[in-house]
């Protein structure tokens, strides 16, 4: 096999996104670096409150290399109670206040699934990307307010919500129903001018570990699709738990996996631990120009 041949199997992606006149190359991965402005986040380390601990986590983000950070204030672990959209609000305009502020250049993202955030931190804090766990199946308002906003929007798939998707989770085909499920939505969101999508399985939404582990060696069949993947697996609990372990030990665990999400061709990797991913794409780059050589 041909090096050329052989490098196909690993990352390769031509998309470019256009983020309020930024441009986000998607050639080679890169890292979305996470801020939870939340009480309640499944992993403590990545909560932060308070103005000092957000600057310095943004901060943190980009200096180790992070291309995207993502700003959520509404927790979605499995069970959780959703905070009323005026409180989601509050803490998210405290958080955009900060980045915008003292990284002005910075290319930021807000995970949320409710159309009226997202409009307001579109307008009011120029934020770059949308990040909805839902794909617009929780706010019906999201897919319109996105195709006026004209910003790159993150579909993530999920069965059911946040309060009972583990409930038991169940698919015929969990491959074949996610791949129909992102064919169909791009197809709504072209039909509407919404044309930089973004993908996320949506690991540990509405999944059982096996499901996740399915997805995960299955993940370079949605590259047909030809629009990113974003892979969310960081310190999850279908990581740990195999492990007999807690969130705050399955680190190692999850470069193995992101590992593995980059050779199925993964274009972002959202992670709680920045630098550790960034040596995870550069040193799975150097194997892929050793392969070019071959």
């Amino acid at each position: 096999m041909h090096g050329m041949e052989k490098v196909k199997s690993f990352f390769t992606s031509t998309h470019t996104l256009s983020c309020k006149g930024k441009l986000l190359d998607l050639s080679t991965p890169k890292v979305m670096g996470i801020i939870n402005v939340t009480r309640n986040s499944f992993y403590s380390g990545s909560q932060f409150r308070g103005k000092h601990r957000i600057y310095r986590r943004a901060k943190e983000i980009l200096n180790q290399g992070g291309s995207i950070i993502d700003i959520g204030a509404c927790s979605t672990r499995p069970g959780s109670s959703p905070v009323s959209e005026a409180e989601e609000m509050k803490q998210l305009a405290k958080a955009l206040t900060i980045v915008r502020k003292h990284f002005p250049e910075a290319i930021v993202s807000v995970d949320t699934y409710r159309s009226g955030v997202a409009k307001t931190v579109v307008e009011d804090f120029k934020v770059d990307l949308i990040n909805d766990i839902s794909a617009g199946n929780m706010d019906k308002q999201m897919h319109n307010t996105i195709a006026k906003l004209n910003v790159p929007y993150i579909a993530m798939h999920m069965k059911g919500t946040p309060q009972n998707m583990q409930d038991n989770p169940w698919y015929d085909d969990v491959i074949k129903e996610l791949f129909s499920f992102f064919a169909n939505r791009i197809n709504e969101l072209n039909l509407m001018g919404i044309n930089d999508i973004l993908i996320d399985p949506g690991f540990g939404f509405g999944k059982t570990i096996e499901h996740n582990y399915r997805i995960l060696s299955n993940l370079d069949s949605f590259r047909v699709l030809n629009t990113p993947i974003v892979v969310g697996l960081s310190r999850k609990s279908f990581i740990y738990k195999p492990l007999n372990q807690a969130s705050e030990d399955a680190l190692n665990g999850t470069s193995v996996l992101n590992t593995i999400a980059l050779l199925k061709g993964a274009a972002i990797l959202r992670v709680h631990d920045v630098k550790e991913a960034m040596e995870t794409i550069k040193l799975v780059s150097i194997a892929q120009q050793q392969l070019i050589k071959e």
